[in-house]
Order: structure tokens, then sequence, then C-alpha cells
């Protein structure tokens, strides 16, 4: 199997609103010796406003923002052409799996493209900092690291590469972080030889689910409140030990003695499991969880004070009882409808919807995707007639707008202006990025002195800063009069 190691830079933060503006990825083989690199940058579409805080982190200038070669919607096309080409590898970044690879399942969404190119068509994803965190809880002393200042262990990608030699006056670039990355892993793997393998073993949810109903006895490695530890746990029955909404699967920590849980009834139960410390962990099969061999977890307090053959014992008991596993599905299921029921019913912007607007008509269209690319601008819009998801619609809408503005009739081409001015001309808080918030944003890096990111001087700052003030004041005056 080979790697794609990968980093995006973007122009915020909140995945559902994030644009890629920058991506980097170095391809490996089953050794980790590159085999190719990859780099593309973009410019940033005219319906957006971005953060000037992210902008300020990647140093992404105004001429970054508008003189690039590459459209935002072409640089995706090269991104995907690239990453299929690198299939049947592993991509994993640095806190990809919340960030990454949300951006970028989004991102192809929005484009009208297939958005799970890193785990489909033979490919599998990991997380990097998921395989830092392990490698640290098994060995404190595996690589140089520092603490933060609420006294844990750092485990900035940053912070780890400079304490280990590695040069990081360029880091929060896409391909420097992509390097950064390589060489902290490749740390790891020349230290933990007899781990490597075993850390990726669960890069896809199908693999974690059949080490879980396998094993009755594994580690289970989690961060929480700034720490990485080790749990040792035994997995619930094979018939139900998947968390039956959120597909999630679920073990019991063995320092825990079940005999006395498996006594109460339904509604005991139920409150037993609200209290703390939790008695039942729960493993989220598709974000790349590090699972390993018990021998490494009976090593660790306080299983390491607990007789053996009773941890053996409590393990079987658990992995046996299939009634005590259906009766916590059940309380599960129900803690989660309650949920949803009393979540907000706050309206989704179709740009929000990837994993709740439905899947049928999705998998429907995406026959037409890879022919709708292929086609020029005026047969794009004639197309979107042939699809049925109404978002993808939209979607293809805002592409051409974007992209070829002039093939569009007026009256949708004012419609879609309007509703572009209509969002990033508020003045209210909302999920994106408006004028006033940038602007606002702006005055406020301008007069702390505090931030100073990675500007040299206070008045290189304020240059940077004026450029992006002129740049949010032009697309302020391109839909004023919408």
């Amino acid at each position: 199997m080979n790697y794609v190691v990968w980093d995006i830079e973007t122009d915020q933060a909140e995945t559902n609103w994030a644009t890629i503006i920058e991506l980097a990825a170095i391809w490996l083989d089953e050794n980790f010796k590159e085999k190719e690199r990859f780099k593309v940058r973009c410019r940033l579409p005219q319906d957006r406003v971005p953060s000037a805080t992210a902008l300020c982190i990647n140093r992404t200038n105004v001429d970054l923002l508008t003189k690039t070669n590459l459209s935002h919607y072409q640089m995706l096309n090269d991104i995907q052409t690239k990453f299929r080409n690198y299939n049947k590898s592993i991509f994993l970044a640095y806190s990809g799996i919340n960030f990454d690879s949300e951006v970028i399942r989004k991102e192809f969404f929005k484009s009208l493209k297939k958005p799970y190119i890193e785990n489909t068509e033979g490919n599998t994803r990991h997380d990097a900092l998921n395989i830092v965190r392990a490698a640290f809880a098994i060995d404190e002393k595996i690589i140089k690291s520092e603490l933060n200042s609420k006294g844990n262990i750092s485990m900035k990608l940053e912070s780890l590469s400079r304490l280990n030699g590695f040069d990081v006056t360029e880091a929060h670039s896409a391909m420097t972080d992509t390097e950064l990355t390589v060489k902290v892993l490749e740390l790891i793997k020349n230290k933990q030889p007899e781990l490597w393998n075993d850390y990726f073993k669960t890069s896809s949810k199908q693999s974690v689910e059949n080490i879980i109903r396998k094993e009755k006895l594994i580690t289970f490695n989690e961060y929480f409140y700034g720490k990485s530890r080790l749990y040792l746990c035994a997995p619930l029955h094979p018939n139900s030990f998947i968390h039956p909404v959120y597909n999630w699967s679920q073990v019991v920590d063995v320092r825990v003695d079940p005999e006395p849980l498996f006594k109460l009834s339904y509604n005991e139960l139920k409150k037993e499991m609200k209290k703390t410390p939790k008695f039942l962990r729960t493993i989220r099969s598709n974000k790349a969880p590090i699972i390993l061999d018990a021998s490494y977890g009976i090593k660790e307090e306080p299983y390491n004070a607990i007789d053996p053959e009773l941890i053996k014992q409590r393990a079987e008991m658990i992995k046996s009882n299939e009634k005590f596993a259906r009766d916590i599905c059940n309380i599960l299921k129900e803690n989660a409808e309650e949920k949803m029921e009393t979540s907000s019913q706050e309206d989704i912007e179709p740009e929000e919807s990837i994993y709740s607007g439905g899947f049928e008509k999705l998998n429907k269209d995406q026959v037409h995707f890879d022919e709708w690319h292929k086609a020029d601008w005026k047969s794009k819009f004639s197309m979107l007639d042939k699809f049925q998801d109404d978002r993808l619609v939209t979607f293809g809408y805002q592409i051409i707008f974007n992209e070829a503005p002039e093939i569009l009739p007026e009256d949708i081409y004012k419609k879609i202006k309007r509703k572009v001015a209509s969002r990033i001309l508020s003045n209210n808080k909302e999920k994106w990025f408006t004028v006033s918030a940038c602007y606002k944003e702006i005055d406020d890096i301008r007069t702390d002195d505090e931030k100073m990111f990675s500007f040299k001087s206070k008045k290189e700052k304020l240059k940077f800063l004026d450029g992006i003030n002129e740049y949010v004041m032009n697309l302020e005056k391109k839909y004023s009069d919408a």
C-alpha cells in the first residue's frame, strides 16, 4: 500500500464554508520513500469573504488571492485528477480527519464531484495526528516535545517539528506542512517499527469493525483534556456492538467489574451510563482510531494492578453477554433520538447538507458528474436539468456564476448575485464570513500588538492587512448594487 500525505490551506476554519486556496501532497511508496509531489494554488472565488486571521496564518496576500493562474474550480479539477492517479493509497493529513478530509469532501460535493475520494476506489484514510498521539501514549520519549500553556505535551505539528530539528520557517504553507508531517511520521516509523503497520490497521471503517467483532480484549488510544491515554477494553457482543444511529463501535473499560452492571434494570443501566468516569467507551470507526494489541494496555495504570486472569474473565463476560450489549445499544438509540428532537431547528443551507440532505438523489446524479465537467459552459448550464438533487443544481449555477457568468440568463444571474450580496453584506452574525465580520477582524488584528503571526514587523503586518481590507472593499462595491 502506498501513502499520500497531504495538507490544505483555506480562507477560514469552519469546514462547511471553508474554501481551499492551496493544496500539497507527497506520494510515498510502501517503504515511505517519495514517488511524487504535487502542489496547487487558486484564486479565491468572488462570492466569498475570507477570514483575515486565516490569511495571516497561511500568509496568503492579495496577489495570491487574485493573480494565481488557476480558478478555484480548475484547481479542484486538478486535485481530483491527481488524487485519482494515487489510487490504492492511504491518505493521511495532520489532524486531517476533522479538518482537511471534511473540507475536501464538502468542496467536492459543492463542485459536483464524488465527495469521498480518500476512502473509495481502493483508497483508505488515516490521520497523522492520531498516530503521533498513540506513539506518545506508548512512549513519551518517542520524539522531542514541549509542554503547552496548560502543562500538557504539545501535539502541534510546528512545535514537534521545530524541537526535532526540522525547518519551520515556512510552516502553514501546504507543502511545508506536508513535508513536516512526512518527517515526523518517519521518526515514529524508525523508532517504533514493530507498531508502524499496526497503526494503519484501522484506516477503514470496515477494518475497525472487524477487529472489534473478532477480539475479546483490545488497547484503545483516546485523547481528551490534553492527554493521550491507553485504555484496555472489551468489545460488546458481536451482534450488538455498533451504535444504532451513529454506527460507532462500543467497548467497555475493563477496570470496571461488569457483574454489577449485568444486574441493573434497563432504567438503572441508563442512569449508570450517564455517570463519570464512564464504563462505556466509543470508538468512532470512521475516524481512524488507533487500536492495538491488549499487551500494550495491560502495562498501563490502573490495569497493571489488576490480576491478568481477572481482566480476561471480565472481557469474556462482556463479550458473551448479548442482552447487556442489546440494552446498551437501545439506550444509545434513545439518547440519540432525544438529542435530535431537542436540537436546533435552524435552516440548513445546501453547503451544510452533505450528511443530512439525503443520499438517494445524490447517488443517482453522480453518473452525470464526469460528463458535466467535460462539457463546455453552455452545455453545463443546459445539463443541470438532468440533476434530480436540487442542491447540485444550486451548486452548478454557482460554479457557472463564478467561472462563466456571461452564459447565464439575466434573471438567473441577478438572482444569484442577490443571494451572494444578501450573504456577504449581512450585518448579522452569520455562519459564513461577511464583509462586516472581516472588517472587524482586520481592525482587531491591527490594534493587537500580540497578534503578529509570522510578520517580522508591525509595518509589514499593517501593509498585509491594508491589502486584505482593499480586497474586501472591492467585494463590497461589486455587490452593493445587487
